[in-house]
């Protein structure tokens, strides 16, 4: 380590545009309506976000029947099949919906292709709630493939009605090569509208590979569950750094990390918030990488507008809880 560690601050970074609307439709609920408010699943993959959220009176549960009857239920920015949609009319569940619109795209494409009787080949990661929530729109023409090594036990009805979609937080290099070697197999193979990795996961990929090449070690900021974060570190990895290590937050870094180390990369997740990248930052300067040089790639300046149910009643005096 040298006297004066530098620290290089990819840009963009943190919070996308649908990851800020899901937090801050919890938030806006919990001031509207009143504690508690139920979210299914993780609102975001980020153990800091939901802990003080939960702090605030959201209540945090894995399915619908943990959710009482007549009660508010937040869905996730992730998405949902319309079977959980189903199960929420059923039990009387007042609902909101934050699945991030990117998301929602690839679910309506989901459809469209179904009603064309396409085969879908859904690139993604098994069990990850938008993976599961994309196969619930069409469960008989979809078929997930985790890597390019997958490809080789697709079978489909038709090789010339093929098409591919994807989940909206993996890699861009690794999605392109499973999108290659399906294109070998399937020379027919047709692509959805426009590319479905989400515009922020681009941009922080592209981030960190800049930083990478510069630094010996990278820091990712985001929880072990956050496919996007998992992803920032392999891409760091790929694009030159020494090392490159996934952290919640500044006590987990070890700081035999830092051995023969000058200049350090920091980036986070699109569900990190800021302030725990400025806790690794200000953790950094105390031990010995004061000099912090953000690099900037784009500038990003997406917004989305709060689910219309929290918009209407928010418009209304009458729907606060008691």
């Amino acid at each position: 380590m040298t006297a004066e560690g530098r620290v290089l601050l990819a840009a963009p970074r943190g919070y996308c545009a649908g990851v800020d609307r899901a937090v801050v439709t919890v938030e806006k609920a919990l001031d509207h309506y009143g504690p508690p408010v139920y979210v299914r699943k993780q609102i975001v993959h980020n153990r800091h976000v939901v802990e003080t959220l939960e702090k605030r009176g959201a209540i945090f549960v894995e399915e619908l029947d943990e959710v009482p009857e007549g009660s508010l239920v937040v869905f996730s920015a992730h998405g949902v099949s319309p079977t959980v949609h189903a199960e929420a009319s059923e039990r009387g569940l007042r609902t909101i919906d934050a699945t991030c619109p990117l998301v929602t795209k690839v679910h309506n494409e989901a459809r469209r292709f179904a009603k064309d009787d396409l085969d879908i080949i859904l690139i993604g990661h098994e069990g990850h709630e938008e993976v599961e929530g994309t196969s619930g729109e069409a469960p008989e023409h979809i078929q997930l493939v985790q890597s390019p090594d997958d490809v080789g036990n697709v079978q489909v009805r038709d090789p010339s009605r093929v098409v591919w979609l994807s989940q909206t937080t993996l890699s861009v290099d690794e999605t392109y090569q499973t999108v290659e070697r399906l294109r070998e197999k399937f020379p027919d193979l047709m692509s959805p509208p426009s590319d479905d990795i989400c515009y922020a996961t681009q941009n922080r990929q592209v981030a960190i590979k800049e930083v990478a090449a510069e630094s010996e070690l990278v820091l990712v900021v985001g929880s072990a569950n956050s496919s996007n974060s998992v992803r920032l570190v392999e891409v760091a990895l790929e694009a030159g750094a020494n090392a490159a290590y996934r952290v919640d937050r500044a006590s987990e870094i070890d700081e035999a990390w830092l051995t023969g180390v000058s200049t350090v990369g920091v980036t986070s997740g699109a569900s990190v918030p800021e302030e725990l990248v400025a806790g690794v930052v200000e953790w950094l300067a105390e031990h010995g990488y004061p000099n912090v040089e953000e690099h900037r790639t784009t500038e990003e300046s997406l917004i989305f507008s709060l689910p219309r149910e929290l918009r209407k009643d928010m418009k209304s005096p009458d729907s606060a809880a008691s």
